[in-house]
């Protein structure tokens, strides 16, 4: 499994808006749900939904990164977006340090072991040091893209 088979390259986010984790988080879904045909209710569940997983334990793993994610009945395919923040946001990451790196991954419930295989990829990539460097420098959409495309290429990626 590549990136580039679920992230949702349409739904990139070079500079976030928001400056708070549930705002982030509100922000990246409501750029996918129009991506993959969510409603206004949809997103606003999904959201909702996010932010929960999210306070049961933070999806900031360090490194300046955070990988939100849940499966909910009203995504029909796995999605993922990826946003950046300049300033940084608090996401209560497990070294404190703030996250600069988001990618937000959406799933269908019924599909427990691709949403594995997905978060696995992801985070194979964001160990990578030059990766998140990468992507913590890319200010366009088209720089972001351009990363994820690479990753696929990498061996093992």
């Amino acid at each position: 499994m590549k990136l580039s088979d679920f992230i949702v390259t349409e739904a990139t986010v070079p500079e976030l808006q928001a400056t708070d984790r549930n705002g982030v988080i509100r922000e990246m879904v409501s750029t996918l749900a129009s991506c993959i045909d969510l409603t206004e209710e949809e997103a606003a569940a999904v959201s909702k939904a996010v932010i929960q997983r999210e306070n049961q334990g933070s999806t900031g793993f360090g490194k300046g990164v955070a990988v939100p994610h849940v499966k909910h009945p009203a995504v029909k395919r796995i999605a993922a977006a990826i946003a950046r923040s300049s300033t940084g946001v608090d996401f209560a990451a497990l070294d404190r340090a703030p996250v600069y790196i988001v990618v937000l991954l959406l799933s269908p419930p019924d599909n427990p072991d691709q949403h594995l295989a997905s978060m696995e990829n992801i985070f194979r990539h964001l160990q990578r040091d030059t990766f998140r460097r990468f992507l913590r420098q890319a200010s366009t959409k088209e720089e972001i893209v351009d990363l994820i495309k690479e990753a696929d290429e990498l061996p093992g990626g």
